[in-house]
C-alpha cells in the first residue's frame, strides 16, 4: 500500500506528505508576515517556495533560512512587487472604464482581468523557481513563457489562487496559511513542468 511505504528517514509516505502539508501551512504564515511590506510579496513567495523545496528534498531549513532567503530575494524583488501593484492599478482603471459604459470598456476590462491573472500566475511560477542570485526580470520572462506553454499547470495555479478568497470567505484567518499551500502548488507545477 502506498501510504505505508517507508522512506529513508523512517516515516511512512502518508506521514511525510502530511508533514509537507503542515509545513506549507506554517510557511503561509511566514509569507503573510513577510508580505506586510506591500511590495515584498514576490520575495515572500520566493523564500516560501525555496523553503518548501528544501523541505521536500529533506534538506535543512527553518525560519532563519526563510528570513535569509527573504532578505536576498527582496534586494530586487520589491521592484517586481511594485510592478505588480502598477499592473493591478491599470486593470482597476480598465474595469472602471467598463463599468462607466465607455465604448469598448467591457472588452478592455475583460482583457485587463485576464492579463492580470496571467501576470499573477507568471509571478507565482517565477517565485517557485527563484534561487539566490537569480534576476527577477529573467525569472519573470521565462515564467511568462511557461505560463503560456503549460496551460494545465497555469490553470492549476488559478484554482489554487481561488482557494485563498474562498478560505477567507469561510473563515478569514484560513486565508493566511493557505498562501503556503499556493506556494506548494506553484513548486509542484514547476516540478511537473521540468519533468515533462
Amino acid at each position: 500500500m502506498a501510504g505505508t511505504r517507508v522512506k529513508a528517514r523512517g516515516e511512512s509516505l502518508l506521514a511525510e506528505r502530511f508533514s509537507v502539508f503542515a509545513e506549507a501551512l506554517l510557511t503561509g504564515v511566514w509569507m503573510a508576515v513577510a508580505s506586510l511590506g506591500v511590495v515584498t510579496y514576490p520575495a515572500a513567495f520566493a523564500a516560501g517556495a525555496r523553503h518548501l523545496r528544501r523541505r521536500i528534498a529533506h534538506e535543512g531549513g527553518g525560519l532563519r533560512a526563510f528570513v535569509a532567503d527573504f532578505r536576498t530575494a527582496l534586494r530586487r524583488g520589491w521592484l517586481a512587487g511594485l510592478a505588480g501593484w502598477a499592473a493591478a492599478a491599470a486593470v482597476w482603471v480598465d474595469v472602471q472604464a467598463a463599468r462607466a459604459g465607455i465604448p469598448g470598456g467591457p472588452l478592455a476590462g475583460a482583457v485587463g482581468v485576464v492579463a492580470l491573472i496571467a501576470l499573477v500566475v507568471a509571478g507565482l511560477r517565477a517565485a517557485a523557481v527563484w534561487e539566490p542570485g537569480a534576476r527577477w526580470r529573467t525569472l519573470l520572462a521565462h515564467a511568462g513563457r511557461r505560463t503560456v506553454l503549460d496551460p494545465a499547470g497555469s490553470f492549476l495555479l488559478v484554482g489554487g489562487l481561488a482557494v485563498v478568497p474562498l478560505s477567507a470567505w469561510f473563515a478569514t484567518p484560513l486565508a493566511i496559511p493557505v498562501l503556503g499551500a499556493v506556494a506548494a502548488a506553484a513548486v509542484a507545477v514547476e516540478e511537473r513542468y521540468r519533468h515533462r
